[in-house]
């Protein structure tokens, strides 16, 4: 006689047999839909779908088992031909990226999928960009870099394995993006950007430039040419020698006062292109935690460095890097270019933040200004953490007139102190969604008039405020 346990284990065991037959049937049916539509990948990649370099195992002479890595450079180069405007309406493609359309809808993905993005300098910071530009859904990408993937550079490359050492880095992320993306039209120009072939490496209109590059001649050089080419440009400063993954920010490069590489980059741009400013960058507040390493020659004597230089003005001593900085350096300037791209662009925090005494402060003068106006502060029911929100996320730090101050360091420190927090609409309830940062005189001067007087005469300001409030609600949704 069979034991009702053994009974439930043969019918657990017969289900299991049932589902994994199904699941069986099911990925063939959609298998064989797939094929009959479009190619997912040509059949040297689908017998290798984790997508790794292809490793051969095979015994020598003596028994003993080899192992062989075929290199992605032997690859048939992937390419759909599938135009961009039909990217959101093939199957393959709308999957892959069905998370970004969640957050951009399908006109501003579209509008990533159309992109063109040119970024200078493949190393971790480049790469890491990069390659998130492709998993976001760039459809077209210029790759320029002159340099090698080496061993040492595997700690922070996004991409490049111990089969692409020896490899451009260029030829290398190209190779790689073709499995990820392949319908992403990717260019390696396999050269040192300078300005006698800056009209060639900018061509075409970019959408953006990203410039990761280390060397500060070349990186002025660049900035400039995009400066006076009129394109938009983001820029990475130094990530090397640093620890603090929260101390890195996105500011116009005047703000960016704490980094030695942003600093002459600064002084060099005023004093030979009369550029002051303007020019979004990536950088870390904290300071280097180590210096360039001494120099040593081959036979481990100390040398002059500029002996030894492939490329003159490049820098040949080492600076110790924390592989997940220049990472982390990348994947901001990355998620800042597309969701520019996508019309849904990031709202940056100013550089000096304020502390909780400072908040404290201007909710201590939201009230006495509410008992000077309506008799009463009854109505404020937001706290000191709400205040930080207005102030920080929606108001940066600054006055709602004065969103395009370039004021940084003391100058910002100063014009916090003479700022203050009052109704937007005189008739609502001083909440969240109704409160404007301004100067004293602002808001007297505010104060005494009505929004319809101001959707009159200031429209363009009135309507930059009404937008930034409706985040606000939104935010709290």
């Amino acid at each position: 006689m069979v034991s009702s346990s053994t009974t439930s284990l043969l019918v657990l065991g017969a289900g299991a047999l049932v589902g994994s037959a199904l699941t069986l049937a099911l990925i063939s049916w959609r298998t064989s839909k797939t094929s009959n539509r479009r190619q997912l990948a040509i059949p040297s990649l689908v017998k290798n779908p984790t997508y790794e370099p292809f490793v051969d195992t095979s015994k020598n002479a003596n028994g003993v088992i080899e192992t062989t890595y075929d290199t992605l450079s032997s690859l048939p180069k992937l390419s759909n031909n599938l135009p961009v405007e039909d990217f959101l309406r093939d199957e393959i493609v709308n999957e892959q990226f069905t998370r970004n359309v969640q957050f951009f809808g399908d006109a501003g993905q579209l509008k990533v999928h159309r992109a063109f993005v040119v970024v200078v300098g493949l190393g971790g910071v480049g790469s890491h960009a990069a390659a998130m530009l492709l998993r976001s859904g760039v459809g077209k990408l210029r790759l320029i870099d002159f340099d090698q993937v080496s061993l040492s550079s595997l700690n922070r490359h996004a991409v490049a394995t111990r089969a692409d050492v020896g490899m451009s880095k260029a030829v290398c992320l190209q190779n790689h993006f073709q499995r990820i993306f392949p319908e992403c039209q990717v260019e390696a120009r396999v050269q040192m950007y300078d300005a006698s072939a800056q009209d060639e490496l900018l061509s075409g209109s970019p959408d953006y430039v990203l410039d990761c590059i280390d060397n500060i001649d070349t990186k002025v050089a660049l900035l400039a040419a995009c400066v006076k080419k009129g394109l938009k440009v983001l820029s990475a400063t130094g990530a090397g020698a640093r620890l603090d993954p929260t101390r890195i920010r996105i500011a116009d490069l005047k703000e960016s006062s704490n980094d030695p590489l942003s600093r002459s980059v600064r002084h060099r741009l005023r004093r030979e292109h009369d550029i002051h400013g303007g020019i979004p960058v990536v950088f870390s507040l904290e300071k280097p935690k180590m210096k360039l390493l001494p120099f040593k020659s081959p036979n481990e004597d100390d040398a002059r460095p500029e002996d030894y230089q492939v490329v003159p003005g490049f820098r040949v001593r080492i600076i110790p890097v924390m592989g997940t900085i220049p990472a982390i350096f990348g994947q901001i300037m990355a998620t800042y270019v597309v969701t520019q791209l996508a019309g849904m662009p990031v709202q940056t925090e100013p550089v000096v933040n304020l502390d909780v005494e400072h908040y404290g402060l201007l909710h201590q003068r939201l009230i006495e200004r509410e008992e000077l106006q309506f008799g009463s502060a009854d109505a404020v029911e937001v706290d000191k953490e709400e205040v930080a929100y207005v102030v920080r996320e929606l108001w940066r730090g600054r006055s709602a007139r004065d969103q395009d101050s370039t004021n940084v360091g003391r100058g910002m420190w100063r014009s916090i102190n003479n700022l203050t927090l009052t109704r937007w609409d005189q008739t609502r309830p001083p909440s969240i969604d109704n409160l404007v940062l301004l100067t004293f005189d602002e808001a007297e001067a505010h104060e005494a008039t009505t929004l319809e007087d101001l959707a009159f005469d200031e429209w363009e300001y009135y309507s930059m405020v009404e937008s930034v409030l409706a985040r606000a609600v939104r935010d709290l949704s």
